[in-house]
């Protein structure tokens, strides 16, 4: 059989024997961590040498943001580049549909070696382009190690590692430090008593176990001589696991940890923004694999070039169905979070803002509200009523306590907001559900209805699937 000379050279750079090898991918995503939990982003309290080690040799991002603050659905949208009511899994314990493209199914046709090891939380790993899948506890990290030794050695690969950490419940082991509560102290959102602060101890633990893995595969890729050819992305799915952080719209819920190392990626701090839509875009692009149209996110590669550099200044955010009902938008830009509630007349809740018997941290939070000694700011998830609009300017109020939507003097800023919001809702085929999936748990209880059936999904009804529009991505 003959073949063409653009063929052949098309197969030889395929197989990775055109100029340089195909580069190896190790992405670490971890579960419920928030990046002020971590020393690359100034944490004192909790222990990262790894990480801290990491970030000096590459690049940390500090605008870096998931396009929901849900475990499935935002892992969903990583792995399609997709938003989530755009995916057709957009609310908890849903699956991604099988006709979604996914990354890593071009990533395997293009001849890598694809696993996930760990949290999968998406479907069934063979449709989602993953060749091989384990499953460890408790930190779901534990065959890390050992499927990069045993992977192999004529291929380029990909590792999707679902870290179990730091989501509840914690669990103890030899792995990472334990902390001790008494010398903890709660972020600003949270009420700073004993058992808020027990808690936060072994969430800590699991932050650090995080921080112990990151270390071994660092070492494992040095000792095969694989650290020059090889990216690795550390982030996370949602933020920490306590009241006002995780399903939340706050930056405390919606920001995301971004580390990368790797090839030709500068080392420093970058504040261009990134969308967690974009890292599909980013990794197809370093391999040479052109994006497909059903990607709404960008390619990050020139800020892995250039901090200074900026490919989108708009990223935007949707809260759905978690245990309760919801639907919040939410647009970050310059200064400023927006953030839009459809239906504020419902509890502003989920799981780990509301059950007292699971979560010791909410128990403390709404005994708090009770006797009138929480702020302002730290109730109001606990009200039955909820407000519409909020706008913040995260960089003069990083923790958002300060509403400034019926502040008058905002009211152009307010104006602007909206607008973008409305636009990115009418390109990417957002709506409303008329239907919507009922809540399954009532407030302060643990038990779930076990004969759930979801209700209509948002954007379901103007068949957002099928669109592939991203909306803004750069303001004039």
């Amino acid at each position: 059989m003959k073949y063409g000379i653009y063929t052949i050279v098309l197969m030889c750079w395929m197989l990775g024997t055109v100029g340089t090898a195909q580069p190896n991918f190790i992405f670490f995503i971890t579960d419920d961590i928030s990046p002020d939990d971590l020393g690359p982003y100034g944490s004192r309290q909790v222990q990262t040498p790894n990480l801290d080690r990491i970030a000096q040799r590459g690049l940390v991002f500090d605008n870096a943001y998931n396009v929901i603050s849900s475990c499935s659905p935002s892992r969903c949208s990583i792995i399609t580049g997709r938003y989530p009511h755009n995916t057709g899994a957009p609310e908890l314990q849903t699956t991604l549909p099988p006709d979604q493209v996914t990354f890593v199914q071009l990533l395997r046709d293009a001849g890598y070696h694809t696993v996930i090891s760990g949290k999968n939380h998406m479907g069934l790993a063979e449709q989602l382009g993953f060749e091989i899948e384990s499953k460890s506890k408790p930190a779901g990290s534990e065959n890390w190690i050992g499927h990069l030794r045993d992977r192999p050695k004529d291929k380029p690969f990909f590792f999707w590692f679902g870290s179990h950490d730091a989501h509840y419940d914690f669990q103890i082991n030899d792995r990472a430090p334990v902390y001790d509560p008494d010398l903890i102290k709660a972020p600003p959102m949270l009420i700073n008593g004993p058992k808020t602060r027990g808690e936060l101890a072994g969430y800590f633990h699991e932050v650090s176990r995080t921080d112990y893995y990151a270390g071994e595969i660092m070492k494992e890729l040095e000792s095969q001589d694989l650290l020059d050819n090889t990216y690795f992305i550390y982030c996370s799915d949602n933020g920490r696991p306590f009241p006002r952080c995780k399903t939340y719209m706050y930056e405390s819920g919606i920001q995301t940890p971004l580390i990368i190392v790797g090839p030709d990626v500068v080392t420093g701090r970058t504040d261009s923004l990134v969308s967690s839509i974009d890292y599909s875009a980013t990794i197809l692009e370093l391999v040479g694999i052109e994006k497909p149209e059903t990607i709404q996110g960008v390619s990050q590669i020139p800020v892995l070039k250039n901090p200074d550099a900026a490919v989108r200044n708009i990223a935007f955010a949707e809260r759905n169905w978690h245990i309760y009902q919801l639907h919040e938008r939410a647009v970050r830009t310059g200064d400023w979070l927006y953030i839009w509630n459809a239906w504020p007349n419902r509890h502003n809740v989920c799981g780990e803002s509301s059950v007292f018997a699971k979560f010791p941290a909410v128990e403390e939070l709404w005994k708090a509200v009770e006797n009138g000694t929480a702020t302002k700011a730290q109730a109001l998830l606990t009200l039955p009523v909820q407000l519409p609009e909020m706008l913040f300017n995260v960089k003069e109020d990083p923790n958002q306590f300060r509403n400034l939507a019926e502040n008058p003097e905002y009211a152009d800023v307010l104006k602007q907001m909206r607008a973008h919001l409305d636009q990115w809702k009418e390109a990417t085929g957002d709506s409303v559900p008329e239907n919507p999936s009922r809540d399954i748990q009532p407030l302060n209880v643990s038990i779930r209805d076990k004969n759930f059936k979801h209700g209509e999904f948002a954007g379901e009804a103007r068949q957002a699937t099928r669109v592939n529009l991203p909306g803004p991505v750069i303001l004039e």
